[in-house]
């Protein structure tokens, strides 16, 4: 036990002693560690936007309800020239989104859903931007969507089956037309010249990047295909398997018979794609790991040179201190004491300059959230990373300057002026 008390004294002592070496020198300290803040917060800024703007996309792409994925024309992926590519590609039909709907047996819900954009909305003498989506959704295509209903109700099989003219309203289109003390269910819109009864109102969901996914007017798909027509359409199915361990069979029961519906040749490849949350997510996390890396790498450049720096400023000190060193040895300092207190002055150097460069770069990284009204978010992982990868530079470039003062010997340290 009194060794490890001796020990702990030893190290406070050696601790204290470099503390009181950096306030002897603010200056010179302050231009050293600013190298270690600028390359941690250089990372510790960018991962926290990317953070921020992950929670963003990923808040709004999970459009899908749970164990549900979605068939559509084109595929659904970031930066891809869809149109460019598969611009040949038939669209896909309401009759073969029914046969998806009748056939496929591992399906909880199956929803059919079509699209009209840029779409002015009436009622009371209020009118919305031209920039309202106008969708038609069977009763399924509510709960596979994973839209939840506020006030009112949603549809029925009785309104698919007389094409009634009902809508059910996302909140900000209700809040455009109607007063915060009106209730919009049972109040009456025109679209396109079309007159609907409001039946309810969707919870909003917020949406990717400062987008809105809830500026849109709901109706039953029999109603739209009235308004729209059906033909030369392009349909989307909503499939929800009956669980999650059968969602990956569900998805090749469904393109079978979808293929099978389109005529797809065996060995040639699906003529439409397929997506689910979980397979966004991950593109996106894929498409930013590039990113994430150049960064990495290029913080990783500029930490190495400020570790440099401290070792070049260390040996400066140990150059300045030999009388000092001297002083401790020929009282009793052994080799590992001065190595220690040396080490220590390192490492806590480029320890402060990461701690500055952490809360830089957490306050710089939020600036993006704050920009897209998104919560602040804190990289608790890359902070650690960061401390970690201080006091691994602090330990490194400061062996060489700390060693180089251990060894010194005391009479020619004492002699030295």
């Amino acid at each position: 036990m009194s060794r490890l008390v001796l020990q702990w004294d030893s190290f406070r002592e050696s601790m204290l002693m470099a503390l009181a070496a950096i306030r002897g020198s603010k200056l010179r300290s302050v231009l050293t560690l600013l190298g270690v803040a600028v390359g941690v917060f250089s990372i510790i800024s960018v991962m926290t936007a990317l953070g921020v703007l992950r929670n963003s996309i990923e808040d709004g792409i999970t459009q899908l309800g749970a164990n549900t994925f979605q068939i559509q024309k084109y595929p659904a992926s970031f930066g891809d020239d869809r149109r460019g590519r598969f611009r040949n590609r038939k669209d896909i039909t309401y009759e073969q989104a029914v046969q998806v709907k009748e056939k496929a047996t591992l399906a909880e819900e199956v929803g059919i859903e079509g699209w009209q954009f840029g779409r002015v909305v009436f009622s009371q003498g209020q009118k919305t931007n031209p920039n309202v989506q106008v969708c038609g959704e069977n009763p399924e295509g509510v709960i596979t969507n994973d839209w939840v209903i506020e006030s009112g109700r949603s549809f029925s099989d009785a309104d698919m089956d007389q094409a009634r003219m009902v809508a059910v309203l996302g909140k900000p289109v209700v809040e455009k037309l109607f007063p915060p003390y009106v209730d919009p269910v049972g109040q009456s819109i025109r679209v396109d010249g079309a007159i609907y009864q409001v039946i309810g109102v969707f919870q909003k969901k917020g949406g990717a990047l400062g987008g809105n996914q809830d500026n849109f007017v709901c109706t039953p798909i029999t109603t739209f295909f009235g308004r729209y027509g059906k033909e030369g359409r392009d349909i989307h199915i909503m499939v929800k398997a009956r669980s999650r361990e059968v969602v990956d069979d569900a998805v090749e029961q469904s393109r079978m018979i979808l293929r099978a519906a389109r005529h797809v040749a065996p060995g040639a490849e699906d003529d439409f794609g397929w997506f689910s949350n979980d397979s966004l997510i991950k593109e996106f996390n894929d498409l930013t790991l590039y990113l994430r890396l150049g960064v990495l790498l290029i913080s990783s450049i500029s930490l190495i040179a400020a570790g440099v720096g401290i070792m070049n400023i260390m040996l400066v000190s140990v150059t300045e201190r030999t009388k000092e060193i001297g002083v401790r040895k020929s009282i009793g300092a052994r080799k590992g004491d001065i190595l220690t207190q040396f080490m220590i002055e390192a490492i806590i150097l480029c320890e402060i300059g990461g701690v500055i460069g952490i809360v830089l770069g957490v306050m710089g990284g939020n600036v993006v959230g704050l920009m897209m009204e998104v919560p602040a978010v804190i990289p608790w992982e890359w902070v650690g990373i960061g401390i970690l990868v201080c006091s691994v530079v602090g330990f490194v470039f400061g062996v060489y300057p700390a060693w180089k003062a251990s060894n010194l010997d005391p009479i020619e340290a004492l002699r030295f002026e």
